[in-house]
């Protein structure tokens, strides 16, 4: 039978009712370990996405939803309209099911297959890791696509693990040509030594002290007796004397951050050219170096200091296990650097007793190597103690970072400075708790102050404990950060900290050189990079 006027109209007002319940808003969404996902609006409230939905799209994708209320009293949000996808490309492995190809993403929220179709193949085979890129949204019908940008390798590939994480990471794996040009350019001119600013130092007798196959020599070290105590001279690598601030080189470099490091291969953060050779402090070689030279006294506290552009030249490229081998009396192959090599280890033995009285020292934990075969696979794992010649570099290396860092500190630079505040301040109650329970005789202390933290850490260090305190309380401590700010670095109970000495491996290193060298020269020492 026909519907009357009167249901008609009843039924024009449900629906009308119905779309006054809806609302429209624009939402990013989240996706979960599940098929389901949540639309995070912009103030905040998420909307749950059924599988269906969820299926038109990819986290973080930002879209137009219609909120609306379901049966039990609950709200879901249909996808309307796709505004923005950011997913550019990323790695994932190829798999197969009957004749089709699809790639299983490498991505944390996004766990389904998305189809290749054979023209986007670019010859890949099923379990070849991939580089993809999407090739058609699923927004319209459900239905994405995959092209394949790259095929890594399979797990055959000798060093597919690094090959995997160098691709999935976007590590830069070459130099552009600007920089390439940029290299040949400076290696053939070898400025920096005939400018005539420099102050000649190379009658020291510096050595270098790392491992037998490290080229990127960042450091070389002399130290000499003095009146009270020693004079420890630290030279620094100075590849800031080469790179113009302005180059596509130096954008290149500040794109990289670090050299990465990986189990037989490294990525540089400096062509090779440059960090294995012309800036490298190389035995026999005159180079251009950013020396710290440092007042020691007998009781090992780091006095006056100087920052000083230099030239040097290196006597002895030694390895840590010849060092190792001489200052445990096994080895007198290094007799030709015995006077430089004693005065280090002096240094070396009031730096470190200094800061176990008086800072806090990183206990010992046992380490490993992994030792590869010719394919690049684990053959062994070998555990290895920090040798002796380790921890007298390290010393030295925390005498010239402590100096950089009073240096900015200052003359009011803004850094850059690495702070450590120590425990989280949301774990503070716990933190407390945890003292009262099982140490007792710091529970007062104030972990908020560096000498607090410093009696702490060292109460839960000694011996004598039934549980393992100083590891326990580990999960509750923050990461160290950069800033702009000094501030106190609790990890070393040092209330000013940042690091300068390895300005081939490290842009944080390179940065506090331009700020070092502006300061030097009357500039002001405000980048924020």
């Amino acid at each position: 039978s026909m519907l009357n006027q009167d249901s008609l109209s009843q039924l024009k007002g449900l629906k009308s009712q119905m779309e006054a319940e809806k609302e429209r808003a624009e939402a990013v969404i989240k996706g979960t370990q599940n098929r389901y996902g949540f639309a995070v609006l912009d103030d905040g409230r998420e909307i749950f996405i059924p599988p269906d939905e969820m299926l038109k799209v990819f986290p973080d994708d930002r879209v137009k939803i219609c909120i609306r209320p379901t049966k039990d009293n609950k709200t879901i949000a249909d996808i309307e309209k796709l505004v923005d996808s950011p997913l550019g490309d990323f790695t994932g492995r190829c798999v197969r099911k009957g004749k089709a190809v699809f790639v299983e993403p490498d991505l944390q929220q996004l766990n389904r297959w998305l189809f290749i179709p054979p023209h986007a193949r670019n010859g890949v085979k099923e379990g070849d890791y991939v580089r993809c890129a999407i090739l058609r949204h699923p927004i319209r019908d459900g239905k994405p696509q995959a092209k394949v940008l790259s095929v890594i390798g399979d797990d055959a590939t000798p060093g597919i693990e690094n090959l995997y994480s160098m691709a999935k990471y976007r590590l830069a794996t070459d130099w552009t040509s600007a920089s390439k040009k940029e290299v040949e350019r400076l290696v053939a001119e070898c400025q920096p030594l005939n400018t005539g600013k420099r102050r000649d130092l190379t009658d020291l007798e510096f050595i270098s002290i790392d491992t037998v196959k490290t080229q990127d020599i960042d450091d070389a070290l002399y130290a000499e007796i003095s009146s009270d105590g020693w004079t420890l001279f630290v030279a620094i690598a100075d590849p800031t004397a080469y790179i113009d601030e302005d180059s596509e080189l130096y954008r290149d470099i500040a794109a990289r951050g670090t050299s990465v490091y990986f189990h037989g291969d490294v990525l540089p953060m400096l062509p090779e050219q440059l960090s294995q050779d012309t800036c490298a402090l190389s035995e026999g070689s005159d180079r251009p170096a950013l020396v710290c030279k440092i007042a020691i006294s007998d009781n090992g506290e780091v006095g006056d200091f100087e920052f000083i552009e230099a030239t040097v030249r290196s006597r002895g490229k030694l390895s840590y296990y010849g060092v190792d081998r001489y200052l445990n009396g096994q080895g007198d192959e290094l007799m030709s650097h015995a006077t430089p090599l004693e005065s280090l280890y002096q240094v070396f033995r009031a730096l470190r007793a200094n800061r176990e009285e008086h800072g806090l020292v990183m206990e010992d934990r046992q380490e490993y190597r992994w030792i590869l075969n010719d394919s690049k696979q684990i053959e062994t794992i070998e555990p290895f103690e920090k040798l002796l010649s380790q921890k007298l570099v390290e010393e030295c290396m925390i005498a010239a970072n402590r100096c950089a860092a009073r240096f900015l500190r200052e003359r009011g630079a803004s850094g850059p400075f690495v702070t450590h505040p120590g425990i989280r301040p949301d774990r503070l109650d716990e933190a407390r708790k945890f003292l009262s329970m099982h140490a007792p005789a710091v529970a007062e202390s104030d972990p908020t102050t560096v000498s607090g933290y410093r009696e702490i850490m060292r109460c839960l260090a000694s011996d004598g404990h039934a549980l393992p305190l100083r590891g326990m309380i580990n999960r509750l401590l923050t990461r160290a950060e950069l800033s702009t700010e000094p501030g106190a670095h609790m990890g070393m109970a040092l209330e000013a900290y940042t690091n300068c000495t390895s300005p081939l491996r490290k842009y944080l290193d390179f940065l506090v050189h331009l700020q070092i060298k502006a300061l030097l020269h009357g500039q002001s020492a405000n980048r924020v990079d």
